[in-house]
């Protein structure tokens, strides 16, 4: 097996050599560093994802859906192929056998394939949501997402299993253990081919065409009606006759809703394109790399340009959860609720407890357990029960994500 099919160490995804990496001290401080510092940020980012949406009753929406699949696969590249490096950087030889080769390998290459289709899915939703709003009713459910996702997973969890049959261990010139390909580069071709093809220059033409029609009605024209739309309006019609001034003082209520809504569509929408932009910039230099060096003779090896394309991909894979919490405030305030939780149940059992008692003594002293003053210790109690319940599911946000 030749040096140069190193860089398509699926592990790796680099093409260095072992000789001119491991005895670079500075490089292999830098890449241990920047790897570990990337993938802890993705790892912990991506896990609150999911338990922010999991957790939280009005986040449990049909794009929510399509980003926790997002944070999954997100999850399994970090792991699968982050992790992985930093040992083989650290050890300079691989340290996970036979079966540590292929299971690493597929499930790099599962979650690299998952996160470009979760991308394609929330696209497809958002577009139908925005643009077909009448359709959306019956179509972007959670349920339906549940269904979709599922649909992607099994689908790429086939495909990759041909990663199996491709890779292998080998012991170099050096006597270090690798985990790479069994076949030469001229074999693997159509397969790289197939995945630039499939998982990144299918779901970017397709974003760039969904999120211009997105553009153009979301920006540039109202919004479609929804189909209850009509009956809305007979209905305040008929309402204006009854009570002509009680609906005009329901006029700017209605406004504000309209523009929280227009606002809420845009707010999500730019955060979901952001989204994507970073995933096409940032998995571009090492997609378009693979491609070139497919084609030479002699592969371009530089050790720390290989490291930045490296870099690049566990960024992608780590920067969406920084992306809702900048740009979503719902996202933003469940990830200060997630992280404040134990410390809200404390307090909110305190002032239950302060509060019953306070009641409790107040009665006993001005009334001497007379019974009559004892619905002020029961209103008291439902207040505190109340105040007891407010929990994620009692705020109201304008954000639809």
């Amino acid at each position: 097996m030749e040096n140069s099919s190193k860089f398509d160490s699926p592990t790796n995804i680099s093409l260095a050599n072992h000789d001119i990496v491991f005895s670079m001290n500075e490089y292999k401080a830098i890449s241990v560093f920047l790897v570990l510092f990337i993938c802890g940020i993705g790892i912990i980012g991506n896990i609150m994802v999911v338990l922010v949406v999991f957790t939280t009753r009005d986040m449990r929406t049909p794009t929510n859906c399509y980003l926790v699949s997002l944070a999954v696969a997100d999850l399994m590249v970090l792991v699968a192929a982050g992790l992985p490096n930093v040992s083989d950087s650290l050890a300079g030889t691989w340290i996970y056998g036979h079966a540590g080769c292929l299971g690493i390998t597929y499930f790099q290459y599962l979650g690299i394939n998952a996160s470009s289709c979760s991308i394609t899915a929330f696209t497809v939703e958002r577009y139908i949501a925005i643009c077909h709003p009448m359709r959306a009713k019956t179509v972007c459910t959670v349920s339906r997402a549940k269904r979709i996702i599922a649909i992607v997973w099994i689908f790429t969890s086939i495909y990759c299993m041909f990663w199996f049959f491709l890779v292998d261990i080998h012991v170099n010139k050096s006597q270090q253990v690798e985990c790479g390909y069994k076949v030469s580069r001229n074999l693997y071709l159509p397969i790289y081919l197939a995945d630039f093809a499939i998982f990144y220059v299918t779901p970017l033409l397709v974003a760039t065409i969904l999120y211009g029609l997105i553009g153009r009605i979301l920006f540039l024209s109202p919004i479609p009606q929804h189909p209850e739309s009509t009956t809305e309006r007979w209905r305040e019609k008929s309402s204006k006759e009854k009570n002509e001034s009680e609906t005009e003082g329901n006029k700017p209520s209605n406004r504000l809703k309209t523009k929280g809504a227009l606002s809420s569509r845009k707010q999500v929408t730019k955060m979901l394109a952001v989204v994507v932009v970073l995933f096409a910039l940032l998995w571009m230099p090492y997609r378009t790399l693979v491609l070139v060096n497919s084609f030479m003779d002699k592969p371009y090896l530089d050790p720390w340009f290989l490291l930045f394309c490296r870099i690049c991909v566990y960024a992608n894979s780590a920067i969406n959860p920084v992306i809702y919490n900048l740009m979503s405030q719902k996202f933003r305030t469940a990830f200060k609720r997630l992280c404040k939780c134990g410390h809200e149940e404390t307090q909110r059992r305190s002032m239950y407890m302060t509060t019953t008692s306070y009641s409790m003594v107040k009665d006993g002293v001005n009334t001497g357990g007379d019974t009559k003053d004892k619905p002020t210790l029961e209103k008291t109690n439902i207040i505190a029960k109340q105040t007891n319940k407010a929990g994620p599911e009692g705020d109201l946000y304008y954000s639809v994500v």
